[in-house]
């Protein structure tokens, strides 16, 4: 994963009557997250994205209601759509159809998210209880197995079938990922390739289609319609590296979920494959024990200091690069302030990573 050399720093846009350079978005001057400065663009096409998919829970038996209000209630960073609407404005101009979009790519991802939580055993995400912890798994695996069923019927109210056909594709993909990723817990043979082809699966592929879509909505050309799916499928592996890596060091308060599932559930994230890549005998046996007995603190702390001089900061520094990359690929969108929005948001994910260091 080598960052290509490009110097996006004269690349202006306006953000909110703001001029800023690609140095300066990521600095905070504007007195935003770097996060919340990109959403500003389109702020009101995502608080109808949300208003939408909080509707969505009166399209539910009203049995089921009060339990999908609570799974699509809770906000996240909304990422997904974010991309879908700033894919859209980049490639034409944003209308009803990317907002349905960005509202299915949504569905999409909490359902993963309530069967995720269901796998891990996870207690708290998005600083509430876990659908799981409430009602237990068998009503949380039957409430995600709906909201992808949803998903997949909202998808199908395109006139362009071939946007439906794509969409279920991609929750295919997604679930094949995730499965692939459960079958080699614990296994000691898994790869950087193999971690990379998993979470492309798992992550990029549904980041993929946000961008890619959105392209094909604005009925951009064909060169424009695969950069926006290359810089979508590389931003969001990058993201699941950033999430891979928050699982180790960040803190349950402040990302308000349960954290530290990865090891514990025998999934071998970057870091510790970077880390087994280059250790001894001795240290893989060590890391081995460690992950069994679930002493997860001295694990990290291997992955911090131990004999690959930070398998950590070593993996931030390739979702880094990966995002650099992902950048360059907008060369083949046309410059406007969605487009340059869209740059703005790999280095908002940049800072995100640059927080992680150790």
């Amino acid at each position: 994963m080598q960052a290509r050399s490009l110097l996006y720093s004269s690349r202006p846009a306006i953000l909110d009557g703001v001029e800023v350079s690609a140095r300066s978005a990521g600095s905070g001057i504007v007195g935003l997250s770097p996060l919340a400065r990109v959403a500003r663009l389109v702020q009101p096409h995502l608080e109808e994205v949300e208003a939408r998919i909080a509707q969505q829970a009166a399209a539910f038996d009203p049995a089921l209601e009060g339990y999908v209000v609570y799974a699509v209630g809770s906000r996240g960073k909304r990422l997904r759509p974010l991309l879908a609407l700033l894919a859209g404005g980049a490639t034409g101009q944003i209308n009803s159809n990317h907002v349905d979009l960005a509202v299915i790519v949504e569905l999409i991802h909490i359902a993963t998210l309530v069967h995720d939580d269901v796998m891990d055993e996870a207690e708290r995400r998005r600083a509430q209880p876990t659908v799981n912890a409430r009602w237990g798994n068998s009503l949380s695996v039957l409430l995600g197995d709906c909201l992808f069923a949803h998903a997949l019927t909202l998808s199908t109210n395109f006139e362009n079938a071939d946007i439906s056909r794509a969409i279920a594709r991609t929750a295919a993909t997604v679930c094949s990922g995730e499965m692939i990723q459960t079958q080699r817990r614990f296994d000691l043979t898994l790869t950087v390739k193999d971690y990379l082809r998993i979470v492309e699966m798992k992550t990029g592929s549904l980041f993929s289609a946000a961008a890619e879509l959105a392209a094909l909505i604005s009925e951009a050309d064909p060169k424009v319609i695969e950069a926006s799916r290359n810089f979508g499928m590389q931003v969001g592996t990058a993201y699941q590296i950033y999430d891979d890596c928050l699982d180790l060091v960040g803190t349950e308060s402040a990302t308000g979920k349960t954290l530290g599932t990865d090891l514990r559930k025998g999934k071998f994230t970057l870091p510790v494959l970077i880390f087994l890549r280059s250790a001894s005998e001795f240290e893989r046996e060590h890391c081995c024990r460690l992950v069994l007995d679930e002493q997860i603190e001295e694990m990290i702390e291997l992955l911090k200091n131990g004999a690959t001089n930070g398998a950590l900061n070593e993996s931030i520094a390739a979702g880094s690069d990966l995002i650099r990359e992902a950048q360059g690929t907008l060369d083949g969108i046309a410059s406007n302030p969605y487009a340059d929005a869209l740059f703005f948001l790999g280095d908002a994910l940049c800072e995100m990573f640059d927080q992680l260091r150790v």
